[in-house]
């Protein structure tokens, strides 16, 4: 009956902001976009597979506590180390764990996403 996970979704409240964190400061490249510049649906293909949206066209609210969406990454290290010299707030630096390392990461609207690296892939 259930065939995949068809996306990720975060509410965002201010939408040139989110979109500025997601395409500049992760580096996702922008997929389809539904809307106009001050209220859009905004997609982002992952190169494996997967969809992360963000909008600000429901009646969702931003922030933690919801689902997180977790990106596998080729260098978790390096990647927390540029996106501390952005500015960008974490939830947590690293979560070791026996198989992946971890980080979480904050987007302004306080929305976390988690770094992943599975410790095989290093």
């Amino acid at each position: 009956m259930y065939e995949k996970v068809a996306f990720t979704f975060y509410a965002v409240t201010d939408l040139a902001r989110a979109r500025a964190f997601y395409e500049e400061t992760l580096g996702l490249k922008v997929g389809p976009v539904y809307g106009g510049d001050d209220k859009a649906w905004v997609e982002y293909d992952l190169p494996g597979g997967g969809c992360l949206a963000i909008s600000n066209m429901t009646p969702a609210k931003p922030g933690p506590g919801g689902g997180t969406i977790a990106l596998e990454v080729t260098d978790r290290e390096a990647l927390v180390k540029r996106l501390k010299e952005a500015g960008v707030s974490f939830a947590s630096e690293h979560i070791p764990s026996p198989v992946c390392d971890m980080s979480l990461v904050m987007d302004p609207d306080g929305n976390v996403l988690m770094l992943h690296q599975l410790k095989n892939k290093k």
